[in-house]
């Protein structure tokens, strides 16, 4: 079957389209046909190897895929199913969803909610629920959008373009931080009532700034959720799960102890399964489809490697769809 395959010389990873024996699928009890999978910032990582993400070789990345079951050995699954996967270590440690099949632990696998297509929800990826995660952590922090304005960092991306859209149709007040300011008009169309350049919260933090904002949607990390900590206002809250700018955090302790805010890890990886199927019934409920649409790109497995480049260098806006021939 046609796959991208990673694999490594030495010290020299390679990524390539290429042919990969079926026979050599790993352990699973269920086998999926892959219909879609999506490039998020992770894939990126993987296949061009600029963080150590993948743990064996050879490795088919994709950390998403969306398809139907074509047969199983667990009761909860059967041939036809429409199923979604998100982490689990697939195109990690387990071979992922840049192919046109997937034998993977049943385990792992969330029905496909109604009113979902498998395109649909490979448009909103890990990264839409990685949103939907972040959303659903604030919520459970109380905070509501009668506390304030939310702030969305990296708001071009794939996690930011569905928080602004999430988050504008649960009424809130959005502010989008990006740094393409020629995407202005793209994410006021998504919901962003304003959108600021991302130098705005790239400065070195002060341990405390004016109080702008109730709730945080933060993927970049390092100076930038720094900053955003620094001015959120009391009792406020930022959920974070991303480090497109670095993995540090320059921060102090001012915003914790002085304004009671809450630094909230979130992980979409391991999410525990009641948790994800949850969010993808939320998803299916909560965002708009039509704007779904308006920020999703279809493109094929000979692209991948290319999209992998370009959304590292920050040169993809919104989401991009994986469609298996």
């Amino acid at each position: 079957m046609k796959a991208i395959i990673l694999e490594k010389d030495n010290e020299t990873h390679t990524a390539r389209l290429g042919d990969f024996p079926e026979q050599d699928l790993m352990d699973g009890d269920v086998t999926v046909r892959v219909t879609h999978s999506t490039v998020n910032y992770k894939d990126g990582l993987t296949i061009t190897n600029k963080l150590p993400v993948v743990r064996r070789y050879p490795m088919i990345p994709g950390i998403d895929l969306a398809g139907i079951v074509e047969s199983s050995e667990h009761s909860g699954f059967g041939p036809g199913d429409a199923v979604v996967l998100n982490g689990w270590g697939i195109g990690e440690t387990h071979l992922g969803g840049y192919a046109p099949r997937a034998r993977v632990k049943s385990d792992w696998l969330v029905p496909l909610p109604d009113g979902l297509s498998p395109a649909q929800a490979m448009a909103i990826g890990t990264a839409g629920y990685t949103s939907m995660l972040c959303v659903m952590a604030l919520e459970r922090h109380g905070l509501t959008p009668d506390h304030g304005p939310a702030l969305v960092t990296g708001a071009a991306g794939g996690v930011g373009s569905v928080a602004v859209a999430l988050l504008r149709d649960l009424g809130w007040h959005v502010t989008a931080s990006t740094g393409r300011l020629e995407e202005a008009g793209y994410l006021k169309e998504l919901g962003a009532h304003e959108v600021i350049d991302r130098s705005e919260l790239a400065k070195p933090a002060k341990p405390l700034g004016t109080e702008r904002w109730a709730a945080t949607v933060d993927s970049v990390g390092s100076t930038t959720l720094a900053t955003a900590l620094s001015m959120t206002r009391y009792g406020g809250a930022a959920a974070a799960c991303g480090l497109a700018g670095g993995m540090d955090l320059p921060s102090s302790v001012a915003p914790f102890i002085l304004r009671g805010v809450s630094l909230l890890g979130i992980d979409s990886v391991y999410a525990p399964k009641p948790l994800r199927v949850e969010a993808w019934e939320r998803l299916a409920r909560d965002l708009d489809l039509a704007k779904l649409a308006g920020m999703t790109r279809t493109i094929s497995l000979d692209d991948v490697i290319p999209a992998a480049n370009a959304i590292l260098e920050g040169k993809v806006r919104g989401r991009l769809v994986v469609e298996m021939e």
